[in-house]
Protein backbone atom coordinates (compact mmCIF):
# COMPACT_ATOMS: atom_id res chain seq x y z
CA UNK A 1 0.00 0.00 0.00
CA UNK A 2 3.02 2.66 1.03
CA UNK A 3 4.73 1.95 -2.48
CA UNK A 4 1.39 2.36 -4.51
CA UNK A 5 1.24 5.47 -2.75
CA UNK A 6 4.05 7.22 -3.12
CA UNK A 7 4.22 6.38 -6.73
CA UNK A 8 1.00 7.98 -6.92
CA UNK A 9 1.97 10.88 -4.94
CA UNK A 10 5.15 11.01 -7.80
CA UNK A 11 2.33 10.77 -10.80
CA UNK A 12 0.54 13.70 -9.12
CA UNK A 13 3.74 16.23 -8.91
CA UNK A 14 4.78 14.88 -12.62
CA UNK A 15 1.44 15.62 -13.91
CA UNK A 16 1.44 19.16 -12.07
CA UNK A 17 5.04 19.62 -13.06
CA UNK A 18 4.26 19.29 -16.85
CA UNK A 19 0.95 21.46 -16.56
CA UNK A 20 1.75 24.32 -13.60
CA UNK A 21 5.39 25.36 -14.43
CA UNK A 22 4.26 26.83 -17.94
CA UNK A 23 2.97 29.53 -15.32
CA UNK A 24 6.36 30.34 -15.11
CA UNK A 25 8.07 29.87 -18.25
CA UNK A 26 5.49 30.01 -20.89
CA UNK A 27 5.78 33.46 -21.53
CA UNK A 28 9.81 33.73 -21.76
CA UNK A 29 9.10 30.87 -23.98
CA UNK A 30 7.19 32.62 -25.99
CA UNK A 31 8.77 36.33 -26.36
CA UNK A 32 12.04 34.36 -27.23
CA UNK A 33 13.23 35.59 -24.07
CA UNK A 34 15.52 32.43 -23.05
CA UNK A 35 14.65 28.88 -25.45
CA UNK A 36 12.11 25.87 -24.55
CA UNK A 37 15.42 23.83 -23.60
CA UNK A 38 17.11 26.72 -21.04
CA UNK A 39 13.53 27.22 -19.73
CA UNK A 40 13.30 23.87 -18.76
CA UNK A 41 16.67 23.66 -17.40
CA UNK A 42 15.88 27.00 -15.21
CA UNK A 43 12.60 26.02 -14.37
CA UNK A 44 13.77 22.38 -13.28
CA UNK A 45 16.39 23.34 -11.10
CA UNK A 46 14.52 26.18 -8.98
CA UNK A 47 11.29 24.41 -9.19
CA UNK A 48 13.30 21.53 -7.25
CA UNK A 49 15.03 23.72 -5.15
CA UNK A 50 11.70 25.99 -3.57
CA UNK A 51 10.04 22.37 -2.75
CA UNK A 52 12.96 20.73 -1.38
CA UNK A 53 14.03 24.17 0.75
CA UNK A 54 10.52 25.42 1.67
CA UNK A 55 8.04 23.21 0.74
CA UNK A 56 7.18 21.93 4.65
CA UNK A 57 5.38 24.48 5.63
CA UNK A 58 2.78 24.91 2.77
CA UNK A 59 2.25 20.92 2.67
CA UNK A 60 2.07 20.56 6.49
CA UNK A 61 -0.87 23.21 6.43
CA UNK A 62 -2.62 21.13 3.52
CA UNK A 63 -2.45 18.41 5.09
CA UNK A 64 -4.37 19.59 7.84
CA UNK A 65 -6.29 22.13 6.88
CA UNK A 66 -7.41 20.93 3.65
CA UNK A 67 -10.49 19.08 4.85
CA UNK A 68 -11.55 18.95 8.62
CA UNK A 69 -9.74 16.18 10.36
CA UNK A 70 -12.36 15.80 12.93
CA UNK A 71 -14.49 14.46 10.91
CA UNK A 72 -12.46 11.86 10.08
CA UNK A 73 -11.74 11.30 13.93
CA UNK A 74 -13.37 7.71 13.93
CA UNK A 75 -12.45 6.41 10.88
CA UNK A 76 -8.76 7.47 9.80
CA UNK A 77 -9.20 4.46 7.17
CA UNK A 78 -11.86 6.40 5.30
CA UNK A 79 -9.51 10.02 4.76
CA UNK A 80 -6.88 7.22 3.88
CA UNK A 81 -8.70 6.57 1.05
CA UNK A 82 -10.17 9.81 0.35
CA UNK A 83 -6.48 10.73 -0.08
CA UNK A 84 -5.77 8.04 -1.98
CA UNK A 85 -8.75 8.97 -4.29
CA UNK A 86 -7.24 12.55 -4.43
CA UNK A 87 -4.12 11.85 -5.77
CA UNK A 88 -5.45 9.35 -8.62
CA UNK A 89 -8.18 12.10 -10.02
CA UNK A 90 -5.70 15.12 -9.95
CA UNK A 91 -3.33 13.34 -11.08
CA UNK A 92 -5.20 11.80 -14.14
CA UNK A 93 -7.15 15.20 -14.64
CA UNK A 94 -3.95 17.02 -15.16
CA UNK A 95 -2.24 14.54 -17.57
CA UNK A 96 -5.45 15.04 -19.83
CA UNK A 97 -5.32 18.87 -19.62
CA UNK A 98 -1.31 19.12 -20.22
CA UNK A 99 -1.86 16.69 -23.08
CA UNK A 100 -4.89 18.90 -24.81
CA UNK A 101 -2.15 21.72 -23.81
CA UNK A 102 -4.18 23.29 -21.52
CA UNK A 103 -3.10 25.28 -18.48
CA UNK A 104 -5.69 24.39 -15.50
CA UNK A 105 -5.32 25.35 -11.45
CA UNK A 106 -3.86 22.31 -9.63
CA UNK A 107 -5.30 23.79 -6.37
CA UNK A 108 -8.88 23.61 -7.72
CA UNK A 109 -8.25 20.18 -8.75
CA UNK A 110 -7.25 19.31 -5.27
CA UNK A 111 -10.35 21.36 -3.74
CA UNK A 112 -13.01 19.85 -6.07
CA UNK A 113 -11.59 16.11 -5.53
CA UNK A 114 -11.55 16.48 -1.97
CA UNK A 115 -15.05 17.51 -2.30
CA UNK A 116 -15.43 14.62 -4.51
CA UNK A 117 -14.32 11.62 -1.98
CA UNK A 118 -16.33 13.77 1.12
CA UNK A 119 -19.83 13.73 -0.45
CA UNK A 120 -19.14 10.06 -1.31
CA UNK A 121 -17.61 9.03 2.50
CA UNK A 122 -19.57 11.92 4.70
CA UNK A 123 -22.57 12.58 2.48
CA UNK A 124 -23.31 16.86 1.82
CA UNK A 125 -22.40 18.28 5.10
CA UNK A 126 -18.53 16.92 4.61
CA UNK A 127 -18.56 19.30 1.28
CA UNK A 128 -16.86 22.48 2.18
CA UNK A 129 -19.40 24.63 -0.29
CA UNK A 130 -17.52 28.13 1.21
CA UNK A 131 -14.22 27.04 -0.38
CA UNK A 132 -16.23 25.89 -3.88
CA UNK A 133 -17.94 29.09 -4.16
CA UNK A 134 -14.59 30.77 -3.55
CA UNK A 135 -13.46 29.05 -6.56
CA UNK A 136 -16.33 30.15 -8.47
CA UNK A 137 -16.01 33.85 -7.56
CA UNK A 138 -12.06 33.31 -8.40
CA UNK A 139 -12.98 32.25 -11.63
CA UNK A 140 -14.36 35.80 -12.49
CA UNK A 141 -12.41 37.80 -10.89
CA UNK A 142 -8.58 36.55 -11.16
CA UNK A 143 -8.52 36.44 -14.43
CA UNK A 144 -10.26 40.49 -15.03
CA UNK A 145 -8.19 41.72 -12.26
CA UNK A 146 -4.89 40.30 -13.59
CA UNK A 147 -5.69 41.55 -16.98
CA UNK A 148 -6.25 45.24 -16.16
CA UNK A 149 -3.34 45.40 -13.95
CA UNK A 150 -1.48 43.91 -16.95
CA UNK A 151 -3.09 46.35 -19.43
CA UNK A 152 -2.21 49.59 -17.10
CA UNK A 153 1.66 48.25 -16.90
CA UNK A 154 2.01 47.67 -20.19
CA UNK A 155 0.41 50.72 -21.34
CA UNK A 156 2.22 52.77 -19.20
CA UNK A 157 5.44 51.15 -20.37
CA UNK A 158 4.33 51.57 -24.30
CA UNK A 159 3.76 55.81 -23.30
CA UNK A 160 6.67 56.52 -21.37
CA UNK A 161 9.30 53.68 -23.24
CA UNK A 162 8.42 51.78 -26.51
CA UNK A 163 6.50 54.58 -28.42
CA UNK A 164 9.13 57.66 -27.60
CA UNK A 165 11.39 58.72 -30.02
CA UNK A 166 14.92 58.29 -27.56
CA UNK A 167 13.78 54.36 -26.00
CA UNK A 168 17.31 53.76 -25.08
CA UNK A 169 17.46 57.54 -23.21
CA UNK A 170 14.11 56.76 -21.48
CA UNK A 171 14.95 52.90 -20.56
CA UNK A 172 17.89 54.51 -18.79
CA UNK A 173 16.08 56.36 -16.78
CA UNK A 174 13.20 53.89 -15.96
CA UNK A 175 15.68 51.01 -15.13
CA UNK A 176 15.79 52.00 -11.45
CA UNK A 177 12.06 52.03 -11.13
CA UNK A 178 11.27 48.88 -12.97
CA UNK A 179 13.98 46.63 -11.03
CA UNK A 180 12.50 48.39 -7.68
CA UNK A 181 8.91 47.33 -8.70
CA UNK A 182 10.12 44.17 -10.02
CA UNK A 183 11.91 42.95 -6.88
CA UNK A 184 9.69 44.44 -4.62
CA UNK A 185 6.55 42.30 -5.89
CA UNK A 186 8.33 39.16 -6.20
CA UNK A 187 10.39 40.08 -3.08
CA UNK A 188 7.09 40.62 -0.88
CA UNK A 189 5.57 36.79 -2.18
CA UNK A 190 9.06 34.91 -1.69
CA UNK A 191 11.25 36.72 0.63
CA UNK A 192 9.63 36.42 4.21
CA UNK A 193 9.95 32.61 4.24
CA UNK A 194 13.79 32.75 3.23
CA UNK A 195 14.24 35.49 5.42
CA UNK A 196 13.15 33.57 8.66
CA UNK A 197 16.33 31.89 9.11
CA UNK A 198 18.51 34.64 8.27
CA UNK A 199 16.48 36.47 11.29
CA UNK A 200 17.35 33.34 13.80
CA UNK A 201 20.96 33.85 12.60
CA UNK A 202 21.13 37.17 13.19
CA UNK A 203 19.83 37.05 16.66
CA UNK A 204 22.55 34.98 17.97
CA UNK A 205 25.03 37.63 17.25
CA UNK A 206 22.59 40.94 17.70
CA UNK A 207 21.31 42.11 21.45
CA UNK A 208 17.88 43.25 19.58
CA UNK A 209 15.79 41.73 17.25
CA UNK A 210 15.65 42.97 13.39
CA UNK A 211 11.54 42.79 12.15
CA UNK A 212 11.23 40.33 9.00
CA UNK A 213 10.03 43.05 7.39
CA UNK A 214 12.88 45.43 7.65
CA UNK A 215 15.23 42.38 6.41
CA UNK A 216 12.72 41.89 3.69
CA UNK A 217 12.87 45.73 3.01
CA UNK A 218 17.18 45.39 2.67
CA UNK A 219 17.83 42.97 0.51
CA UNK A 220 15.13 44.37 -1.93
CA UNK A 221 17.14 47.47 -2.19
CA UNK A 222 20.41 46.10 -2.42
CA UNK A 223 18.74 43.53 -5.21
CA UNK A 224 16.87 46.51 -6.50
CA UNK A 225 20.51 48.30 -7.01
CA UNK A 226 22.07 45.22 -8.04
CA UNK A 227 19.48 44.60 -11.22
CA UNK A 228 19.77 48.20 -11.92
CA UNK A 229 23.31 48.46 -12.44
CA UNK A 230 24.00 44.97 -14.36
CA UNK A 231 21.85 46.48 -16.73
CA UNK A 232 22.87 49.90 -16.81
CA UNK A 233 25.90 47.58 -17.84
CA UNK A 234 24.27 46.11 -20.14
CA UNK A 235 22.89 49.39 -21.94
CA UNK A 236 26.55 50.43 -22.33
CA UNK A 237 28.11 47.15 -23.97
CA UNK A 238 24.75 47.21 -26.48
CA UNK A 239 24.71 48.99 -30.24
CA UNK A 240 24.44 52.53 -30.89
CA UNK A 241 21.01 54.16 -29.36
CA UNK A 242 19.48 54.57 -33.20
CA UNK A 243 19.75 50.35 -33.19
CA UNK A 244 18.75 50.11 -29.54
CA UNK A 245 15.38 47.77 -28.85
CA UNK A 246 14.34 48.26 -25.59
CA UNK A 247 13.10 44.65 -25.76
CA UNK A 248 17.04 43.36 -25.03
CA UNK A 249 16.54 44.84 -21.49
CA UNK A 250 12.84 43.68 -20.78
CA UNK A 251 14.25 40.01 -21.71
CA UNK A 252 16.73 40.37 -18.73
CA UNK A 253 13.26 41.25 -16.95
CA UNK A 254 11.64 38.73 -17.55
CA UNK A 255 14.18 35.87 -17.35
CA UNK A 256 14.52 37.17 -13.64
CA UNK A 257 10.57 37.46 -12.94
CA UNK A 258 10.44 33.99 -14.15
CA UNK A 259 13.20 32.71 -12.14
CA UNK A 260 11.04 34.26 -9.09
CA UNK A 261 7.70 32.34 -9.70
CA UNK A 262 9.43 29.15 -10.34
CA UNK A 263 10.80 29.36 -7.33
CA UNK A 264 7.67 30.24 -5.39
CA UNK A 265 5.71 27.87 -7.49
CA UNK A 266 7.71 24.96 -6.25
CA UNK A 267 7.59 26.01 -2.44
CA UNK A 268 3.77 26.50 -2.84
CA UNK A 269 2.31 24.17 -5.02
CA UNK A 270 4.33 21.09 -4.12
CA UNK A 271 2.12 20.67 -0.94
CA UNK A 272 -0.77 19.74 -3.29
CA UNK A 273 0.88 16.96 -4.71
CA UNK A 274 2.78 15.79 -1.50
CA UNK A 275 0.29 16.89 1.55
CA UNK A 276 -2.12 14.05 0.54
CA UNK A 277 0.96 11.28 0.88
CA UNK A 278 2.29 13.13 4.26
CA UNK A 279 -1.73 12.71 5.75
CA UNK A 280 -1.60 9.10 4.43
CA UNK A 281 1.86 8.31 6.61
CA UNK A 282 1.05 10.21 9.40
CA UNK A 283 -2.00 8.18 9.75
CA UNK A 284 -0.38 4.49 8.94
CA UNK A 285 2.29 5.68 11.38
CA UNK A 286 0.33 7.24 14.53
CA UNK A 287 -3.13 5.41 13.77
CA UNK A 288 -4.98 8.25 14.09
CA UNK A 289 -6.01 11.67 12.31
CA UNK A 290 -3.19 14.54 12.10
CA UNK A 291 -4.64 17.61 14.19
CA UNK A 292 -2.10 19.87 13.99
CA UNK A 293 0.77 20.69 12.19
CA UNK A 294 2.41 17.90 11.33
CA UNK A 295 6.35 17.12 10.44
CA UNK A 296 7.21 16.41 6.54
CA UNK A 297 10.32 14.37 6.21
CA UNK A 298 12.64 15.43 3.14
CA UNK A 299 12.29 12.44 1.00
CA UNK A 300 9.12 13.74 0.50
CA UNK A 301 10.02 16.69 -0.01
CA UNK A 302 12.61 15.35 -2.61
CA UNK A 303 10.29 13.12 -4.16
CA UNK A 304 7.59 16.60 -4.92
CA UNK A 305 10.62 18.10 -6.40
CA UNK A 306 11.95 15.15 -8.46
CA UNK A 307 8.04 14.78 -9.26
CA UNK A 308 8.10 18.25 -10.46
CA UNK A 309 10.95 18.46 -12.65
CA UNK A 310 10.26 15.07 -14.38
CA UNK A 311 6.76 15.89 -15.89
CA UNK A 312 8.51 19.24 -16.67
CA UNK A 313 11.39 17.41 -18.37
CA UNK A 314 8.84 15.09 -20.45
CA UNK A 315 5.37 16.95 -21.24
CA UNK A 316 6.11 20.46 -19.75
CA UNK A 317 6.20 21.45 -24.02
CA UNK A 318 2.58 21.47 -24.58
CA UNK A 319 1.15 24.20 -21.49
CA UNK A 320 4.50 26.20 -22.22
CA UNK A 321 3.40 26.49 -25.87
CA UNK A 322 0.00 27.17 -25.65
CA UNK A 323 0.90 29.99 -23.02
CA UNK A 324 3.45 31.49 -24.68
CA UNK A 325 2.14 31.50 -28.50
CA UNK A 326 -1.77 29.93 -28.02
CA UNK A 327 -3.02 33.18 -26.94
CA UNK A 328 -1.18 36.20 -28.78
CA UNK A 329 2.27 36.26 -30.19
CA UNK A 330 4.64 37.99 -27.38
CA UNK A 331 7.88 40.11 -27.23
CA UNK A 332 9.55 40.34 -23.92
CA UNK A 333 7.77 43.78 -22.65
CA UNK A 334 4.52 41.91 -23.01
CA UNK A 335 5.65 38.68 -21.14
CA UNK A 336 7.43 40.93 -18.37
CA UNK A 337 4.12 42.90 -17.92
CA UNK A 338 2.09 39.58 -17.74
CA UNK A 339 4.30 38.23 -15.17
CA UNK A 340 4.46 41.43 -13.11
CA UNK A 341 0.49 41.41 -13.20
CA UNK A 342 0.40 38.20 -11.87
CA UNK A 343 2.54 38.81 -9.03
CA UNK A 344 0.65 41.98 -7.97
CA UNK A 345 -2.80 40.29 -8.64
CA UNK A 346 -1.63 36.79 -6.59
CA UNK A 347 -0.48 39.48 -3.82
CA UNK A 348 -3.68 41.13 -3.94
CA UNK A 349 -6.45 38.39 -3.87
CA UNK A 350 -3.99 36.58 -0.82
CA UNK A 351 -4.85 40.15 0.99
CA UNK A 352 -8.57 40.13 -0.39
CA UNK A 353 -8.98 35.98 0.74
CA UNK A 354 -9.68 34.47 -2.46
CA UNK A 355 -7.70 31.31 -4.01
CA UNK A 356 -5.34 32.82 -5.49
CA UNK A 357 -4.66 30.13 -8.98
CA UNK A 358 -1.87 31.18 -10.91
CA UNK A 359 -2.77 30.04 -14.26
CA UNK A 360 -5.75 31.95 -14.00
CA UNK A 361 -3.61 34.99 -12.99
CA UNK A 362 -1.43 34.69 -15.95
CA UNK A 363 -3.65 33.67 -18.66
CA UNK A 364 -5.55 37.19 -17.53
CA UNK A 365 -2.55 39.43 -18.00
CA UNK A 366 -1.74 38.01 -21.22
CA UNK A 367 -5.11 38.47 -22.59
CA UNK A 368 -5.33 42.26 -21.23
CA UNK A 369 -2.24 43.06 -22.75
CA UNK A 370 -3.34 41.58 -26.21
CA UNK A 371 -6.34 43.90 -26.05
CA UNK A 372 -4.60 46.70 -25.19
CA UNK A 373 -2.02 45.75 -28.22
CA UNK A 374 -4.58 44.55 -30.29
CA UNK A 375 -7.76 42.78 -29.99
CA UNK A 376 -7.80 40.75 -33.12
CA UNK A 377 -4.59 39.69 -32.51
CA UNK A 378 -5.89 37.38 -29.54
CA UNK A 379 -6.76 33.91 -30.31
CA UNK A 380 -9.92 33.54 -29.20
CA UNK A 381 -10.37 29.93 -29.79
CA UNK A 382 -7.78 28.71 -27.62
CA UNK A 383 -9.05 30.58 -25.22
CA UNK A 384 -12.71 29.25 -25.29
CA UNK A 385 -10.98 26.13 -24.45
CA UNK A 386 -9.08 27.23 -21.56
CA UNK A 387 -11.86 29.31 -19.76
CA UNK A 388 -13.82 25.62 -20.41
CA UNK A 389 -11.32 23.30 -18.80
CA UNK A 390 -11.13 25.45 -15.79
CA UNK A 391 -14.85 25.38 -15.17
CA UNK A 392 -14.52 21.87 -15.68
CA UNK A 393 -11.69 21.16 -13.31
CA UNK A 394 -13.35 21.06 -10.05
CA UNK A 395 -16.32 18.96 -11.24
CA UNK A 396 -14.08 16.24 -13.23
CA UNK A 397 -12.04 16.26 -10.03
CA UNK A 398 -14.95 15.72 -7.90
CA UNK A 399 -16.17 12.98 -10.05
CA UNK A 400 -13.18 10.96 -10.58
CA UNK A 401 -12.22 11.10 -7.39
CA UNK A 402 -15.64 10.23 -5.67
CA UNK A 403 -15.55 6.89 -8.20
CA UNK A 404 -12.09 6.35 -7.12
CA UNK A 405 -13.12 6.46 -3.67
CA UNK A 406 -16.26 4.27 -3.99
CA UNK A 407 -14.15 2.02 -5.72
CA UNK A 408 -11.30 1.95 -3.01
CA UNK A 409 -13.77 1.57 -0.34
CA UNK A 410 -15.72 -1.78 -2.07
CA UNK A 411 -12.35 -3.58 -2.20
CA UNK A 412 -10.28 -2.61 0.78
CA UNK A 413 -12.71 -2.02 3.56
Amino acid sequence: MTILVISLAFYFALNLGANDVANAMGTSVGSQAITLKQALIIAGILEFAGAVLFGEGVTGTLATKIVNPSQFADTPSVLVLGMVAVLISCGGWLQIATLLGLPVSSSHAVVGAIAGFSWVGLGLDGVNWHSLGLITLGWLILPVMSGAIAALFYSQIRHWILDTHQPWERLNEWIPWLSTILVGVLGIIILPQMTQPLQTLLHQYLTWEIPTSTITLIIVALLSLGLSIYLWQLLTRLESPSNFSPEVIFSRYQVCSACCVAFAHGSNDVGNAIAPLATILTIQRFGAIPQSQIEIPLWILILGGLGIVTGLALLGKNVITTVGEGIINLQPSDGFCAELATATTILLASNLGLPASTSHALIGGVVGIGLVKNPHLVKFTNLYSIFTAWVVTVPISAGLAAISFSVLRIFLI
